[in-house]
């Protein structure tokens, strides 16, 4: 999921994406890529027990984001 926030006349350009991966010892990953459009920007991932967390945790994360103007 990829999530742009832009506005010419502040001069904000964003960007924030959202993935889930699957780890090596059957937890599930949903890493995070956030910073200026264009900027290799800033990663983190954050680990769930379940696929079913990883996705809660994804779908909060972009009602988050969609209140603060991504789109």
């Amino acid at each position: 999921m990829h999530l742009t926030r832009t506005n010419p006349e502040t001069n904000l350009y964003r960007y924030y994406r959202l993935e889930i991966v699957k780890g090596l010892f059957g937890d599930w990953g949903l890493v995070r890529e956030w910073g200026r459009i264009g900027s290799s920007g800033r990663v983190r991932t954050d680990w769930f027990g379940s696929e079913r967390d990883a996705k809660d945790a994804r779908f909060a994360l972009h009602m988050n984001k969609a209140k603060r103007g991504y789109d």
